[in-house]
């Protein structure tokens, strides 16, 4: 994905969107700055800030200062750095977006807590002041299509470069998306399952927005051969593209749970895959399968490492931490999500991965997931409708109230698995693969036919 800069504004502050706008006049020849209300609820609100060049020569640097009243504060920043001096919050760039050419721009957002506006602010140190006006709330129908997008029908047509605004996922104009798609198994046990037959039957027949790659790091995967692993994740890459769908890459570490065992294959992976897919706008990169056995500051060591070579390619792909307990917010190791939310991975358009099996999981996992959603961003990138083992018999009642919960709170999801593996979990009756019969409904298994269904449902 390419660095894109918004739309030169005028020479002002202005709240333009979702709840109410506050307009600050600023001096001729000054840098610029468009406050927006993105969204907001009865205890806050989601702002965001694009910082115009409207001179004739290029800026290495900026910096916003907003003061905001009494009670109320910015809780967390994205695609800028925050520094925080009594009631006056500074923003300063991420590093890669410090500078802006002549007539461009750059944008980064926040999180309030409280209702207050800012009362002041200081674009590049000139000073700015201003009054409120209300604005209507846009409709919170269906998210609307970027106008950058293709809008050719396709997932990513549709929402084109996604992006964490706030706890969401959304799409290229700012709307939240839920993603909802398929996993593949093991690419090195399964390749018969993914084929332009299955794939079209995926996207046409089952309306998957979404295809998770699952690359096995240890258990015959890359560690046996990078470079034929890697070429096969960038085929199927492709193949997600083609088809408009969005490609979710996974490095699927499981054994040993500590994601620092496979640090330098990681960053030599992403490196290469990051590369490959710069200039696409569907891939996201799900830096670690289930970390588990470890603290979450180490999780969290091995994130910060391995984040910044993918930004070094894709300053704009969503990336998604593995998080403690197999990927459970810290629950399947009597931890939680407050972790996270007191150290949160130190990148910007990071989501957090959360695992869950139908059978084994239940009322504590979901409530847990309820509690964490509230302030962090989250992606069920795998889920079974079974028990953990990936085997057993499916619970529809548990796998019905997991999705509900998860549709009420726009929480992308990806199904273990879009495979014929002899197992509970597997979408597909065994030998289907091989006799290449992707259609019909009599090939599902009771999983399949659930997920199916759902994925239709839209």
């Amino acid at each position: 994905m390419k660095r894109r800069t918004g739309t030169i504004l005028a020479t002002v502050i202005a709240v333009v969107a979702a709840s109410s706008a506050a307009l600050f006049a600023l001096p001729a020849s000054a840098e610029t700055a468009a406050f927006t209300v993105q969204s907001s609820w009865t205890n806050g609100y989601q702002g965001q800030i694009t910082v115009n060049n409207d001179r004739s020569t290029a800026i290495s640097t900026w910096k916003v200062d907003l003061t905001l009243p009494a009670g109320t504060t910015v809780t967390q920043a994205w695609n800028a750095t925050l520094a925080t001096s009594g009631s006056t919050y500074t923003f300063t760039p991420a590093g890669w977006n410090a500078g802006i050419p002549a007539g461009g721009s750059t944008s980064f957002g926040f999180i309030v807590s409280g209702t207050g506006r800012p009362t002041a602010c200081l674009v590049n140190g000139v000073s700015c002041t201003g009054t409120t006006n209300p604005s209507p709330s846009p409709s919170s129908s269906s998210p609307a299509p970027s106008p950058s997008a293709s809008n050719d029908g396709t997932p990513v047509g549709i929402n084109g470069q996604l992006k964490v605004c706030g706890t969401k996922l959304c799409n290229e104009s700012g709307q939240p998306v839920q993603l909802k798609g398929m996993s593949t198994h093991g690419l090195q046990w399964f390749p018969a399952c993914y084929t332009d037959a299955s794939l079209d039957w995926l996207a046409g027949d089952w309306n998957a927005d979404l295809l998770r790659i699952s690359m096995y790091v240890q258990e015959q995967g890359y560690e046996t051969d990078p470079a034929g692993f890697t070429a096969r994740v960038n085929a199927l890459v492709d193949e997600a593209s083609e088809r408009g769908m969005y490609a979710l890459i996974d490095f699927h570490i499981l054994t040993p749970g500590d994601p620092a065992f496979n640090l330098e294959r990681a960053k030599t992976f992403f490196a290469q895959v990051s590369a490959r897919h710069a200039n696409k706008k569907n891939v996201i990169y799900e830096i670690a399968n289930e970390p588990n056995g470890v603290s979450w500051a180490q999780i969290k060591n091995y994130a910060d490492q391995v984040i910044p070579v993918i930004r070094a390619n894709d300053p704009d792909g969503v990336v998604i931490v593995g998080t403690r307990g197999w990927s459970s917010l810290g629950v399947s190791e009597g931890g939680n999500s407050a972790e996270i939310v007191s150290n949160p991975v130190s990148a910007a358009n990071v989501m957090y991965a959360f695992h869950f099996y139908a059978a084994s999981h239940k009322d504590n996992y979901r409530a847990e997931v309820e509690r964490a959603a509230a302030s962090l961003p989250l992606f069920v990138t795998e889920f079974g409708t079974v028990t953990y083992t990936g085997d057993g018999a499916v619970d529809t009642a548990s796998t019905n109230a997991w999705l509900d919960l998860l549709d009420r709170l726009k929480i992308g999801y990806a199904n273990w698995t879009f495979s014929d593996a002899s197992e509970g979990s597997a979408a597909l009756k065994p030998g289907t693969c091989a006799a290449g019969a992707f259609s019909g409904t009599s090939v599902l298994t009771e999983s399949g036919a659930l997920l199916r269904n759902r994925l239709r449902a839209g």
